[in-house]
């Protein structure tokens, strides 16, 4: 019988840093600032349901918009040599090595007004405010997240025998049931991996909206803030947030689930 003792590094550490605030998230949240139990917290919640809404459209639009690059991007990739998709997927990840929040602050320089973008496009008298709006808080997460969506995407792809593609075209398809019936099916856990790695952070995360969306802010933005001056609400939120993502998380594994039985 194995020994245990080699996982029990990795279980402390869960309990320390997963588990226990997890349990404190939870406490704050079912109760009141004596310690009570109240469901309080939860009615207060509502007074920010736009926010949640507008979290999760930013998020679904900036993990389509990711898909929609990545694709064909990881498709191509994997069709190189071994040597050279190691290269490609090394300068992908680059930008990865450079903290958070210089990454975002570095498209306010980009978009801010007579930043370079903005004085190209009025060189050609194009006026139009790029920043502090939604499409600056979906460039943000697009450029923050596409590599999560790339990197499960081409570990599929990747592995894509090449003589089922020659296969079905030998048997006479052309280059979209080639795509319709081998390339989509086989690429479908890649799918699955890269969406979720992408919706569940651009749906949670925080600063990108507060440094490009001017006044607008998501619902990790609202936990940020909320914390400040109200724990138990902060943590109510918190909760929500979780469950709609858990929610996400288990539609997308039984949609996984499905395509794996062929269903």
């Amino acid at each position: 019988m194995k020994s245990k003792r080699p996982a029990i590094p990795y279980l402390g550490w869960m309990l320390v840093f997963t588990i226990v605030p997890l349990l404190m998230v939870l406490y704050y949240a079912f109760t009141d600032d004596n310690g009570a139990f109240t469901l309080n917290n939860f009615v207060n919640v509502a007074d920010y349901s736009h926010i949640f809404l507008y979290s999760l459209y930013v998020a679904l639009i900036s993990t389509l918009i990711c898909l929609v690059l990545a694709y064909p991007l990881s498709y191509s990739i994997s069709r190189c040599s071994e040597r050279k998709q190691r290269v490609i997927i090394m300068f992908l990840m680059v930008p990865m090595w450079m903290n958070f929040l210089l990454r975002v602050y570095s498209w306010v320089l980009i978009l801010q007004s007579y930043g370079p973008l903005d004085t190209i496009l009025q060189f050609f008298g194009i006026h139009v405010k790029l920043i502090g709006n939604t499409g600056a808080i979906v460039v943000g997460m697009v450029y923050e997240f596409l590599p999560f969506m790339i990197l499960p995407l081409h570990a599929v792809m990747s592995k894509i025998d090449g003589s089922l593609i020659e296969a079905a075209q030998d048997l006479g398809c052309n280059a979209f049931y080639v795509f319709r019936k081998v390339i989509f099916p086989l690429s479908v856990p890649g799918i699955i991996s890269g969406v979720t790695m992408v919706f569940v952070p651009t749906a949670s995360t925080f600063l990108v909206a507060q440094y490009l969306g001017g006044d607008r802010l998501m619902i990790g933005d609202v936990i940020e803030r909320v914390f400040q001056f109200n724990h138990n609400t902060g943590s109510a939120i918190a909760v929500v947030l979780m469950v709609v993502i858990l929610g996400f998380l288990v539609c997308m594994n039984r949609f996984g689930d499905k395509e794996a039985v062929g269903k």
